[in-house]
């Protein structure tokens, strides 16, 4: 393929493995489309699918794979640890090769008009497809996430790009957005109480933590916006969660651009403030693909640190970064299964 782009929609279905089947299936259905992998999470209650084709190939299979969820999944009745808002939580473009951000924003536009008038479901664009400011943010448009979507409706500031202004209660609302190479990554903390994780993430993600006032009220600023208190590293948001499964408790990041922070700083401040909190760092996990230049500067980040020359081999270097990172703590580490570049 001369074009390619990926999309990585996030399903409010992690459990029931054969209605997940029956969702993903129909991507496998589209000419000049590749499912690449779909990774289930039973405490997370959520699926992140990621799929590559054409241009015009992704867009219906997107079409597709919102029908089915709309068909299969009832959000009235989901529960979980991951915040989201509907049945298909968040559907981002990611322009891989011979597409530009606006070809995305462009596709994201086309699957989100069809949303709105085909299922008539409530729907929000974010990121490069933002059509405001204040709508740029996925966390700032699922605040209240499914429980609160019914009310936020009602507010004329929050009324939906496309899509009717109503609550759908067996599916809620999606939004959908064109974005930079996104990388799932989660840091184990080898405790069942979440509040370290919790604690960690507020430190080291880039929108920090709220300043609040003895009586627990939120200080604002001369802007009219929440005070707070700037988190350690760029392009990183980051939340601590309960994986129940293996009796820990997880620091979930998305690293928004890896160039700026990529796993391995990030996995080296979660054990720093870890250690400030007395508790350990169990290795780490990726979500969904991963540039394999990513896992290659931490191969030669971990070579440095131990006075090694780095090896010039890609494989080499991503085999020390599986093992510094800890990469096959919970699930073993497949590069066939898990490295972008190889599954193209």
């Amino acid at each position: 393929m001369d074009r390619i782009v990926e999309c990585v929609p996030n399903i409010s279905e992690g459990r029931d493995l054969e209605k997940i089947r029956r969702i993903v299936s129909v991507i496998d259905q589209v000419e000049g489309v590749k499912l690449l992998s779909y990774e289930p999470d039973a405490d997370y209650n959520r699926t992140v699918i990621t799929y590559v084709g054409t241009p015009e190939g992704v867009v219906e299979a997107g079409r597709r794979l919102l029908k089915a969820a709309f068909e299969e999944i009832d959000m009235t009745k989901h529960k979980g640890e991951h915040p989201r808002m509907g049945a298909v939580d968040v559907f981002p473009f990611v322009p891989v090769k011979g597409v530009t951000m606006d070809d995305c924003v462009a596709l994201a536009r086309e699957l989100g008009k069809w949303a709105g008038e085909s299922l008539g479901i409530p729907v929000y664009y974010y990121e490069y497809a933002a059509t405001t400011p204040e709508r740029k943010n996925l966390s700032t448009i699922r605040a209240g996430e499914y429980e609160g979507l019914e009310e936020k409706l009602k507010d004329p500031r929050w009324r939906p790009d496309e899509g009717p202004a109503k609550f759908v209660p067996r599916f809620g609302g999606v939004v959908i957005g064109a974005r930079d190479f996104l990388i799932a990554y989660n840091v184990n903390i080898d405790i069942s109480d979440v509040t370290p994780a919790k604690r960690i993430a507020e430190t080291i993600r880039e929108s920090g933590v709220l300043i609040k006032s003895a009586g627990g009220k939120k200080i604002m600023g001369d802007d009219g916006k929440p005070v707070r208190i700037p988190g350690r590293l760029k392009s990183v948001k980051a939340m601590g969660v309960t994986l129940e499964k293996y009796g820990i408790t997880q620091v979930s990041m998305n690293l928004t651009n890896f160039h700026v922070t990529p796993p391995h700083i990030a996995y080296e401040a979660v054990k720093l403030e870890a250690e400030k909190l007395g508790v350990q760092v169990k290795g780490s996990e990726i979500v969904g693909l991963v540039p394999l230049e990513a896992l290659a500067m931490a191969g030669r980040f971990y070579s440095r640190m131990e006075d090694r020359e780095p090896p010039e081999d890609p494989d080499q270097l991503l085999e020390i970064a599986v093992d510094k990172l800890g990469l096959s703590t919970l699930e073993e580490f497949i590069p066939e299964k898990k490295v972008i570049e190889y599954m193209i």
